[in-house]
């Protein structure tokens, strides 16, 4: 790892709209050479699936003519990645799967947004298909690698976009979260990525994602850069089915959050299979601890009450979204045979009350705010796996694996609250390890507040990977 700043590496993302507004850059200029990065890096980080070079340039050069003008918006002629999820006017969607795709004919809610702030879409970035796995490879697509080492996944179901954004290929990006494929991405590659409140972002044309386990959000390696893109990407479109109270979290950055009381939890909740929190990062999360209790704030270790049924309320949710899906798939025979069973399931699962108990067990859960303003949490219980660690291997076993590594972030999506990954250092081999910050309904800038005053006295802004790639 190292702590200087490479020119051939994005600026940040608020760094960046600053210079293109004063003209010390150009839009054409910093697409060319995101793109540059990008194809250059592909071969081995493998962070994209769709590469829009000559779309990007043809955008960056109206954004410069604009810039000329005098325009300015908060993104205006700023490359920005999003993930495979979202729709982009003639490009395919395929969430991670193989078959021939169709292009679509009408931008997604979101990237209506990001292009109307003036942001350029350089491309979209891989994810495990339908976001179902904490590691980001497929048939239709291979492995995409971890910045901070070859040999291990950045995570997922983000990961493209975490991918791109550690090793600097572009200043920010978008992903999605549905069971921690935000966080988790974040996590292992020593970036801030905000779950937001469900429907903060809008998923239109799907009025809610996965029945509202997913939402999207962003990644940066700062939280004044996610904070701003997510201001950015926030808003409905009138079919959403949620419509949170607005915010805005980029006036939250810097400000200073007051003295809070934050309950510190290692228990996962309840899984079928066992867990075990690897001992580096429970030192990680105890070390975040101890800097919040440097800050001032009252920290004792306490957990929400989960509750044994609790995963019950995600599983049908989560498994009759993969079947919905997999009906957009133009050929599912080609899929994964673990995606074609969990769309089985799905299927057997259709018609149960999938969110009956999401009120009562938002009262539960949610009573450990009345005691504390934040829940500080390990984002992943262990830190980065291998790119191939569910190669070859049924679902049972991909499932053991897959809450072997990551049972801290699903409840937060069956709640629909915001979350936020902060860096928490590296394990021992140099691998990077995440801690989640917790509140409960709108508390997103209460979240970058104290996410940003942590920011400010570890700077994990300053450390990058090695570059391998």
């Amino acid at each position: 790892m190292t702590s200087r700043t490479d020119h051939d590496l994005a600026p940040g993302l608020v760094d960046q709209v600053a210079s293109l507004a004063s003209g010390a850059t150009s839009s054409v200029a910093a697409t060319e050479a995101t793109l540059s990065r990008i194809e250059a890096t592909q071969p081995h980080l493998n962070a994209f699936k769709i590469v829009r070079r000559e779309k990007a340039l043809e955008e960056a050069a109206e954004a410069d003519r604009r810039l000329a003008l005098g325009e300015r918006l908060p993104l205006l002629g700023v490359p920005i990645a999003v993930k495979d999820d979202v729709d982009i006017t003639g490009e395919p969607t395929a969430f991670g799967c193989p078959g021939d795709f169709p292009a679509k004919t009408e931008d997604s809610e979101m990237v209506r947004r990001l292009r109307d702030a003036g942001a350029v879409i350089v491309g979209k970035t891989n994810s495990p298909e339908l976001g179902q796995w904490p590691l980001t490879s497929g048939s239709a697509f291979g492995y995409t690698r971890n910045p901070w080492s070859r040999h291990h996944t950045p995570g997922g179901s983000s990961g493209g976009t975490a991918a791109a954004v550690a090793a600097g290929l572009v200043s920010a990006g978008i992903g999605s979260d549905g069971a921690g494929s935000i966080r988790i991405p974040a996590a292992w590659t020593n970036l801030v990525g905000i779950k937001p409140q469900r429907g903060r972002i809008s998923t239109w044309p799907d009025a809610e994602a996965f029945y509202g386990l997913t939402v999207n959000g962003p990644l940066a390696r700062t939280v004044a850069d996610a904070a701003l893109l997510l201001d950015v990407a926030a808003g409905n479109h009138d079919g959403d089915l949620h419509k949170p109270t607005p915010v805005t979290v980029s006036d939250a950055v810097g400000r200073d959050p007051g003295k809070l009381k934050i309950a510190l939890s290692l228990r996962n909740p309840f899984t079928a299979t066992p867990v075990k929190l690897d001992p580096e990062v429970r030192l990680a999360v105890h070390s975040i601890a101890d800097t919040l209790r440097e800050l001032g704030h009252h920290v004792v270790v306490d957990d929400p009450a989960y509750g044994l049924i609790f995963g019950l309320n995600f599983l049908p949710r989560s498994l009759v979204g993969v079947h919905d899906w997999l009906g957009r798939v133009p050929d599912p025979t080609l899929v994964d045979a673990r995606t074609r069973g969990n769309a089985q399931n799905g299927k057997l699962l259709r018609g149960a009350p999938l969110r009956a108990a999401e009120p009562r067990m938002r009262k539960r859960i949610g009573a450990i705010f009345d005691t504390y303003d934040v829940v500080l949490a390990p984002t992943t219980a262990t830190p980065p796996i291998m790119a191939t660690a569910i190669d070859g291997i049924g679902g049972w076993d991909t499932d053991k694996v897959m809450t072997g590594a990551c049972p801290y972030a699903w409840p937060w999506n069956v709640l629909g609250w915001p979350s936020v990954n902060v860096p928490a250092g590296f394990s021992k081999a140099g691998l990077p390890i995440g801690a989640q910050l917790m509140g409960n309904e709108n508390t997103e800038p209460l979240l970058v507040s104290l996410a940003s005053q942590l920011e400010s006295v570890l700077r994990w802004d300053q450390i990058r990977p090695e570059p391998w790639w």
